[in-house]
């Protein structure tokens, strides 16, 4: 935007100038006079040189003032286009609070799995992913399609390391699904305590669940891509990944007791009762009264009491993770 010319005010050099100039007379010695010649007050006089023709003072102020005010009508146009732009921030803000410039909201399933596929489809270095909850029988399809993708990333040289929740091992539908990855390349582990579900890739891409809309749908989630973040859930991943047990030394010096029931066992030892422990671990109370009758007809003891005791003397024996 055209700004009005700065001027300071005039001086007294200025006034006595001009007035030696109104008076037909030459302005003072080493004066400039280019300053009244800006402020339209004078021009050369192109007959005598050394000598200015004087204007009205009145019409340069009129003009002055012409000048400021047409600035002045743009400054406030400009400011009263200030309540209408801070009224998009409605429009603005609850996109910025569900995905940031490092986030993105996947609402839907399919909507996350397309994204996860996309985002797969294209991994360069490595794939990570960590499956925390028990195994449940799953679509063949979608199995199939599992199999195909971490298959395809293998052939392209990208590492592929997977973590399940310990129980998956007992899992028929899983055993056969990772035997299938791991005989592609994949490296596979399971812990009692894989960590939060997330799939990793690249050191670019982090796909989550969703923690932040109440009411959203199960299986939504988010796509991560802050680099900050992504930074640290891949720290994560190895710190879970670090502490598990490798798929293929799982059932060597196998326990007696099911994956599920030590479970059990050790959420009895922390405190909780049978009927506190069956929404900690996702089972009905009916299941864990069954889990721990086949605990206790497994060691040859009559009662729970018996079972806890046990569980106290040989729990050093099964660590979560050895």
């Amino acid at each position: 935007m055209d700004r009005p010319t700065h001027q300071e005010p005039l001086s007294h050099q200025d006034s006595e100038a001009y007035r030696l100039i109104a008076e037909t007379r030459k302005p003072p010695a080493g004066y400039d006079v280019a300053r009244l010649v800006a402020m339209r007050l004078v021009d050369p006089d192109p007959y005598q040189s050394g000598r200015y023709i004087p204007h009205d003072p009145r019409a340069a102020a009129q003009s002055l003032t012409a000048s400021a005010l047409h600035h002045l009508n743009l400054i406030v146009q400009q400011l009263n286009q200030v309540p209408a732009l801070e009224r998009l921030a409605d429009d603005f803000d609850p996109h910025r609070l569900y995905g940031g410039p490092g986030s993105e909201f996947l609402g839907s399933a399919p909507q996350m799995n397309g994204r996860v596929g996309e985002v797969c489809a294209a991994a360069a270095s490595e794939l990570c992913s960590v499956q925390p909850s028990e195994p449940a029988d799953r679509d063949p399809a979608i199995l199939r399609l599992g199999v195909e993708r971490t298959r395809s990333a293998l052939l392209r040289g990208v590492q592929v390391r997977s973590l399940y929740h310990r129980s998956a091992h007992e899992h028929a539908q899983t055993r056969d699904y990772v035997a299938a990855m791991m005989a592609d390349g994949a490296e596979v582990r399971a812990s009692s305590a894989p960590g939060p579900r997330m799939i990793l890739v690249d050191r670019q891409h982090l796909f989550i669940d969703n923690h932040v809309i109440d009411g959203a749908e199960g299986n939504s989630g988010w796509h991560v891509f802050d680099r900050a973040a992504v930074s640290w859930a891949r720290t994560l991943f190895d710190l879970f990944w670090n502490r598990a047990t490798r798929w293929q030394d799982i059932g060597v010096n196998a326990s007696p007791l099911s994956e599920r029931q030590w479970r059990i066992l050790r959420e009895l030892s922390a405190g909780y009762s049978q009927q506190q422990v069956g929404p900690r671990i996702g089972l009905s109370r009916r299941a864990v009264d069954k889990e721990i009758a086949g605990a206790r007809e497994a060691l040859s003891v009559r009662t729970t009491f018996q079972l806890m005791a046990w569980y106290g003397r040989t729990q050093s024996a099964h660590p979560p993770d050895s």
